[in-house]
């Protein structure tokens, strides 16, 4: 089974970036897709990015594009988010997810292993 931890999370003041990482246990990390979503209590979790097995290939929402980076690191078991010119209405909490089918997937369904969330905190 595939273990994902989610780390990188923090208070910031808007404006400010943050680089969110999660890690990843297995030997087959490179053949899944990866995402991340974000979720604010009260609220249903949304889809941010995701990324291709390979990484050829992204995806990201409407909100967040222009600003936000995935990326992976296949050597290393690791996926990030760069997040820049943060804003406050990006205070959540974000969570990588593992599709084994590969590909980079909006729905949340369509994951199969989850993290269990970093805390972004966004001042004004």
């Amino acid at each position: 089974q595939v273990q994902l931890v989610e780390s990188g999370g923090g208070l910031v003041q808007a404006g400010d970036s943050l680089r969110l990482s999660c890690a990843a246990s297995g030997r087959t990390f490179r053949l899944y897709g990866m995402g991340w979503f974000r979720r604010v209590p009260g609220k249903e979790r949304e889809f941010v990015a995701a990324i291709s097995s390979s990484g050829g290939v992204t995806s990201y929402a409407d909100s967040v594009k222009g600003r936000f980076t995935i990326s992976r690191d296949n050597a290393k078991n690791t996926v990030y988010l760069q997040m820049k010119s943060l804003k406050p209405e990006d205070t959540d909490v974000c969570y990588c997810a593992a599709a084994r089918g590969g590909s980079w997937y909006k729905r949340e369904n369509e994951y199969n292993h989850w993290g269990q969330g970093t805390q972004v905190t966004v001042s004004s």
